[in-house]
């Protein structure tokens, strides 16, 4: 931790380390040992602040300013009952029929028209066109 850091810890959190957050408490209780004069000095005038803002009135808000303040804030959101999925998967597993039943369609009529094709292309070549080439 660098004196700078520490300046600002107790400019934020006071002139006690304990009050401090857990995280930085090892390091500032480190370079406190490491320069006892520059701590003290920052902890003392940090503690100096602290007394003067303790000092001060506490300044209350009136119930009408508190009853403006929770009835503009915005309203929780609302949960959603476990029914509420129903009507999308619904919807997922009806278009997912659909696709099904669109693809069963397809492949049927190909097989019956790939069939039809095959019987049309056999009676062609079945047909027997010698006699009527002497007829014209």
């Amino acid at each position: 931790m660098t004196r700078e850091q520490f300046q600002s810890l107790a400019d934020a959190y006071g002139g006690e380390i304990a009050r401090w957050p857990p995280d930085v408490r090892d390091q500032a209780g480190l370079l406190a040992a490491t320069h006892p004069a520059f701590a003290q000095a920052v902890l003392t005038q940090a503690s100096r602040l602290d007394v003067a803002l303790d000092a001060l009135p506490r300044a209350t808000a009136s119930r009408m300013l508190l009853d403006r303040i929770v009835a503009s804030a915005p309203a929780a959101p609302r949960r959603r009952n476990w029914l509420s999925w129903l009507l999308p998967a619904g919807a997922g597993a009806a278009l997912a029929g659909a696709t099904a039943a669109g693809l069963v369609m397809g492949v049927q009529l190909s097989q019956a028209s790939a069939v039809s094709a095959e019987a049309s292309a056999q009676a062609v070549a079945d047909l027997d066109v010698s006699g009527l080439a002497g007829e014209g």
